[in-house]
C-alpha cells in the first residue's frame, strides 16, 4: 500500500524548518527491513524501499528539515537542525501517529559543512541499537530500514554510504524549545508547546503555561525512569546533549553507545568525551542538568516555584525506579529495605572492584549463584555477599525467584564487538552475522541454544573499542 502521510509538524510554518528534497541514492538497494514494524505500521515492502531509498517519494509526503539548538558537552549551540536527516511525516496507525525520518539523503540548511550523507556502520548500529533496545523493553526509536548505495562518504576514511529511515512517536528534542527561546521567538514557542500537549499528552486547552508545565511534568518523569532503566541494564549512551533528549523520554540518537562489558561505573563510550561528562556513572545527573535547560527554556510560561517543584520529583522516581530494577534483577521483593540496598550496593562495589562482566554476572546469579561466585576475583569478598544474599532471599521459593530473574536479566546484549564484526561482515556482503545477532536481541531472554556464542563476554582484545561521534 501507499504510505499516507500527514504533516502535521511542517505544518506548524517555516519557522520550525525548511521544507528539503532528499538527494536520491546512487545505485541504492534496500539492505535489511524490520518486518514486524513494518506490519504494524500498515507498510508493505514496495513502498519501504521507495521510502528509505528517497527513490519514489508519495505524494503527500513532504520532507521537511527540523530546525533546534542545543548544549553539546555543556556549551550552547544557538543553531543546529537536521543537517542529515528529514521528517517525511507522519503515519496514521492504532489510533496514533508516528515519525518517519530518513537519515542521511543529503544536504539541508541546517548541514554546516556537513555532507548531509550518513554511513553504513553509524546506520548498522544504530539499527542494532534501537533493535536491541526495544527487545529490552526500554523506551526507544526504532530502525525501519537500512539502505546502501555505491557512493562513498568520507568520515575518518573513505566508507560505503547508507540511508537510515527511522521510526518514533516523537522527534521533539529538548533543543527544540531552547531554539525558540534563545531566539525570543514566544510566539512559535507557544505553538510548539500547545503542539506537543495535544500530541503527546491530549490536551486540548489553549492554555499554554498549564501546557509548558505538563509537557515538564512529562518530561521530568519519563527521562528520569528511562535513565533508571539505562542504569539498571548498563547503558551507556555516550553524548547526551540536549539536542539529544528526547520530549517524551525515548532513547535518541544512537552514536557512540555502548552496553557495559566489565562493570566500570566510570566508563566512558565516546572517545570524544575527553572530560567523562557523558560517563556512564554520571548519566542520572546529565539527565537533571538537561531538564534544568528545558525548564530555563520554558521559563516564559511557568513560574519559577513550580519549575522547581516539578524538577524536584526527578530523583526520587530515578532513585524509586532504579531500586525496584535492581531489586528485580535480583529476585528479591522491591520493598525498601535498609538490608537489600546494603546488599546491591556491596554488590556493585565488588563488581566494579573485580571487573566482573555485568550482564553475565547477573544472567549467572539468576541460574547457579554458586556459579556466579567463580565469575569473582575476591572469593572471600563474593563468598560473605553470597551468603548475605542467600539470607535475603530465604523467604522467596526458589523457582520464584529463579522465574523472576532470567524474565529481566538478558542473555545477550549488544556487545560493541558483536556490532563490529556484523559491521565488517555487511561491508564484506554477508548478511549472515547481522540476521542472527537480530533474532537474539529480539528476545533477549530467552535461551536460543544454537546462538550461545553471541553471549559469551569479549576477549580482552576487543573490550573498549573506540567509537565516536560520527559512529
Amino acid at each position: 500500500m501507499t504510505a499516507q502521510f500527514e504533516t502535521t509538524f511542517a505544518n506548524l510554518g517555516s519557522s520550525f524548518g525548511s521544507y528539503v528534497a532528499p538527494t536520491a541514492l546512487k545505485d541504492a538497494q534496500l539492505l535489511h527491513y524490520n518486518s514486524a514494524l513494518a506490519a504494524n505500521l500498515g507498510l508493505d515492502l514496495p513502498s519501504i524501499k521507495a521510502l528509505t531509498t528517497a527513490s519514489d517519494l508519495p505524494a503527500n509526503c513532504k520532507p521537511f528539515a527540523m530546525v533546534y539548538a542545543g548544549h553539546q558537552f555543556g556549551g550552547y549551540s544557538p543553531q543546529m537542525g537536521d543537517g542529515r536527516g528529514v521528517l517525511l511525516g507522519e503515519l496514521g496507525c492504532n489510533q496514533q501517529l508516528w515519525d518517519l525520518h530518513l537519515k542521511g539523503v543529503g544536504k539541508t540548511p541546517y548541514s554546516r559543512f556537513g555532507d548531509g550523507r550518513a554511513v553504513l556502520r553509524s546506520s548498522l548500529r544504530e539499527y542494532l541499537g534501537s533493535n536491541a533496545m526495544q527487545g529490552l523493553q526500554i523506551p526507544t526509536t526504532q530502525a525501519l530500514a537500512i539502505a546502501t548505495t555505491s557512493e562513498q562518504v568520507r568520515r575518518e576514511s573513505l566508507e560505503p554510504g547508507a540511508v537510515l529511515l527511522r521510526v518514533s512517536q516523537c522527534h521533539i528534542r529538548f533543543g527544540h524549545f531552547e531554539y525558540f527561546y534563545y531566539q525570543n521567538m514566544q510566539e512559535e514557542q507557544a505553538q510548539l508547546i500547545n503542539y506537543c500537549a495535544q500530541r503527546y499528552l491530549n490536551l486540548n486547552t489553549p492554555n499554554t503555561r498549564d501546557n509548558a508545565l505538563a509537557l515538564l511534568d512529562m518530561a521530568t518523569q519519563n527521562t528520569a525512569k528511562l535513565i533508571a532503566q539505562w542504569q539498571a541494564i548498563g547503558f551507556a549512551h555516550g553524548v547526551l546533549n540536549t539536542d539529544n533528549m528526547s520530549l517524551i523520554g525515548e532513547t535518541f540518537d544512537f552514536g557512540p553507545f555502548a552496553f557495559l562489558d566489565d562493570f566500570e561505573p566510570g566508563h566512558i563510550c565516546n572517545h570524544s568525551d575527553d572530560q567523562g561528562r557523558y560517563a556512564f556513572d554520571r548519566q542520572a545527573n546529565i539527565g537533571l542538568w538537561n531538564l534544568n535547560a528545558l525548564a530555563h527554556a520554558l521559563s516564559n510560561f511557568i513560574d519559577i516555584a513550580d519549575i522547581k517543584n516539578t524538577l524536584a520529583a526527578y530523583e526520587k522516581v530515578l532513585s524509586s525506579h532504579y531500586y525496584q530494577l535492581m531489586m528485580t534483577k535480583l529476585g528479591l521483593s522491591s520493598t525498601l529495605s535498609e538490608d537489600n540496598q546494603q546488599l546491591l550496593q556491596q554488590l556493585l562495589k565488588l563488581l566494579a572492584q573485580d571487573r566482573t562482566d555485568y550482564t553475565y554476572f547477573f544472567r549467572t546469579l539468576s541460574r547457579a549463584p554458586d556459579n556466579a561466585l567463580d565469575l569473582l576475583i575476591d572469593r572471600a569478598a563474593g563468598q560473605a555477599w553470597l551468603e548475605k544474599y542467600r539470607a535475603c532471599s530465604a523467604h522467596i521459593p526458589e523457582s520464584q525467584r529463579t522465574t523472576q530473574m532470567l524474565a529481566v536479566n538478558p542473555k545477550y546484549i549488544l556487545r560493541n564487538y558483536l556490532a563490529q564484526q556484523v559491521i565488517e561482515s555487511t561491508n564484506n556482503g554477508d548478511l549472515s552475522r547481522l540476521d542472527q545477532l537480530l533474532s537474539v536481541l529480539a528476545s533477549p531472554f530467552e535461551e536460543h541454544p544454537a546462538l550461545d556464542h553471541l553471549a559469551q563476554p569479549p576477549a580482552d582484545k576487543d573490550k573498549h573499542l573506540a567509537v565516536s561521534c560520527s559512529s
